[in-house]
């Protein structure tokens, strides 16, 4: 007898706190820059649907912005007032219902702020936009320092400041719980604010937000416990990071190690490994984007600081993701723009690694279809024979050269 094969470890369900992802697949935040006021539209209705039907076992939005002046642009998503709440409930709602946990990554831009996105290379707003219901408005950051070229200059944060952005994470928070989100992630990457504060290369003050590793960490982990504070005990918390810093870099994989053993300590449930993201003034390369370029990142922190991670990047292949996983380098795996170009990935993925049943991951009224198909594949009507060539020669008139 042959052995039976282990079942694909992306397909064991996960357990974190009080609630079961039906696998080990995350569709990664993408911002659509398709909000009006922040609220989310009838874009992200379709582009969220989209990806739910799709099969992965956590579902992410976007960068959601916990005040209007964090946004990156106008028309970025956000959750700053009790208005924005149907909007988003309705969305969860439908990934619940597909099977699947809504998540919401929670953020602010702080120097990255008053652009026009990536439609137009990150341009900052100016003046003339005023005419257009553009204004520009001055972002917050750790230090006056700016991030050229796409932004003002910010103002550097007094402790009044700290504590209005403080409160603003928490009624985020609150309000996600009241528009049903089963997972929450801070986002500290990608040179938005919290990173801004933990890496040397934003972060020049002398008071006790700045200086040594335990002072730029300071404002990462009072965010972790307002946050972990107002979200529920039987929902995980998430905390992305960028591992290293990107060209300027000054923040080390090291740094990121210890940063996730004091999350760990506030409640932290996994760290999602991501990289870069911030510019300084010195001229370090950009992270290489190859394949699997942040898993390293992952299996180090999830070893380093003995807690779970996610890896992201330079996924896209169902093989690739498994083996990750086999590996011990990370607990789940997250792909963005691989279900942008595949929005059923998951089930494909099913697929490939021969999970039985593998439309049992896409919705019944797509699965039936398709189990159907494969019906009729085998079906003795449909095989090449004299029977079959008989019935389609009854058909057309004339018998197929099989």
């Amino acid at each position: 007898m042959h052995p039976t094969a282990p079942s694909p470890l992306l397909f064991t369900p996960i357990a974190l706190r009080g609630v079961t992802a039906r696998n080990r697949i995350v569709v990664s935040p993408m911002c659509q820059y398709h909000s009006v006021d922040g609220a989310p539209t009838d874009w992200q209705m379709v582009h969220i649907g989209r990806l739910a039907v799709g099969g992965a076992g956590i579902i992410f939005g976007e960068e959601t912005a916990i005040e209007s002046r964090g946004r990156k642009t106008y028309a970025c998503a956000g959750i700053w007032q009790d208005s924005h709440i149907p909007a988003y409930r309705r969305l969860t709602d439908f990934i619940r219902a597909q099977g699947a946990l809504p998540a919401i990554q929670l953020g602010h831009a702080g120097r990255k702020a008053a652009c026009h996105g990536a439609v137009r290379d990150w341009e900052p707003l100016s003046e003339s936009d005023s005419a257009d219901g553009l204004a520009p408005w001055q972002g917050l950051a750790p230090s006056a320092i700016n991030e050229p070229p796409r932004c003002y200059t910010p103002r550097a944060m007094d402790r009044d400041d700290i504590k209005s952005v403080l409160d603003a994470w928490a009624e985020a928070t609150r309000r996600a719980v009241d528009a049903g989100y089963d997972v929450l992630e801070i986002h500290g990457a990608h040179g938005y604010l919290i990173h801004q504060f933990l890496s040397p290369a934003a972060n020049h003050r002398s008071d006790g937000y700045g200086g040594d590793l335990p002072g730029r960490m300071r404002f990462a982990l009072e965010v972790t416990e307002v946050v972990r504070a107002a979200w529920p005990d039987d929902r995980p918390l998430l905390f992305r990071v960028s591992a290293v810093d990107g060209k300027g870099g000054r923040w080390e994989l090291d740094d990121t190690i210890e940063l996730a053993r004091a999350l760990k300590q506030r409640g932290v449930d996994l760290v999602d490994c991501s990289s870069g993201g911030i510019y300084g003034d010195t001229d370090l390369p950009m992270v290489p984007r190859t394949s699997e370029f942040q898993v390293a990142f992952a299996a180090r922190v999830k070893h380093g600081a003995d807690i779970p991670t996610i890896a992201v990047g330079g996924i896209t292949d169902a093989h690739q993701a498994e083996s990750i996983l086999r590996a011990g380098d990370a607990d789940l795996v997250a792909l963005a723009r691989e279900f942008l170009w595949h929005a059923d990935w998951a089930a494909h993925a099913a697929k490939a690694l021969g999970v039985e049943d593998a439309y049992a991951q896409m919705p019944h009224e797509y699965a039936y279809r398709l189990r159907q198909r494969e019906t009729q594949k085998t079906m003795a009507i449909n095989q090449p024979s004299e029977e079959s060539r008989a019935a389609f020669a009854r058909v057309f008139g004339n018998a197929p050269d099989w």
